[in-house]
């Protein structure tokens, strides 16, 4: 087994426990503000990278972590791991589907291995770094080529209520030119489905590390194009198959 295997075995495990403690949500919720009002982090956030820490660290204690919920650990063996423990908080808040746990392990070049566990909708995706990508086992392709008029688009909407006011531009720019649009909950999610060819494309701003780390990989791995840029001061990501990332990089408005 391959050290690429062997991380992804690990990262996939951990994944599968983090959900099982999150499909027992709790009578009631202790919230935490972040960058906004909106933005927000439950107890039960706090408990998934606890324990996805912990768990890393009994098996490889010399790697790095990062973590969405405050985990900053450098790293002594060149691996450090990008975790994750809820994406779709406000999903898995409300009791909507969708919300996952993503986990990946990076080197000095990239991701390795990524695995992005939704156990609401019963998808766990994975990849290795020239590996393939994989949906509950089996091999997954991004849809290409596709044209932007025949394209579904999914996307999302920062918490910062004043970055919405750009994010629409784009949408209204593109919402005539598509197929049509979804919004699922999930960055995660929502770029794994284009590594499946649930949708054609995405298009957000805002995202972190710990959003793209894992779902980047698989999506690369399954034929798409991911790209983060500088736009209008944010980070703007565009991912979908070759020809269509290229149309969706055109007409997104300077």
């Amino acid at each position: 087994m391959s050290i690429n295997d062997e991380l992804l075995g690990l990262a996939r495990n951990i994944a599968e426990k983090a959900g099982h403690l999150l499909l027992d949500r709790p009578a009631s919720w202790d919230l935490t503000y972040k960058s906004t009002a909106i933005d927000i982090a439950t107890q039960m956030d706090i408990a998934s990278e606890k324990l996805i820490v912990n768990a890393i660290l009994a098996a490889r204690p010399d790697d790095g972590i990062i973590g969405e919920e405050g985990a900053d650990r450098t790293s002594k063996s060149g691996y450090t791991w990008v975790i994750d423990p809820v994406d779709g908080t406000v999903n898995y808040f409300y009791g909507l589907p969708a919300w996952n746990i993503s986990i990946a392990v990076k080197d000095a070049e990239g991701a390795v291995a990524g695995v992005v566990h939704a156990p609401t909708i019963d998808s766990t995706w994975f990849a290795t770094r020239g590996g393939g990508a994989f949906l509950n086992g089996v091999s997954i392709a991004c849809n290409e080529p596709i044209e932007l008029n025949r394209a579904l688009i999914s996307t999302g909407f920062a918490y910062d209520v004043r970055d919405r006011v750009n994010q629409l531009d784009y949408i209204n720019h593109l919402l005539p030119k598509i197929r049509d649009l979804r919004r699922i909950g999930s960055a995660a999610v929502d770029i794994c489905c284009v590594a499946t060819g649930m949708v054609d494309g995405y298009v957000e701003t805002g995202l972190k590390e710990w959003d793209l780390a894992a779902a980047q990989l698989i999506a690369t791995e399954a034929g798409a194009i991911v790209t983060t840029h500088s736009w209008r001061g944010m980070d703007l990501t565009v991912a979908g198959g070759r020809s269509l990332h290229g149309q969706l990089m055109r007409e997104i408005p300077a």
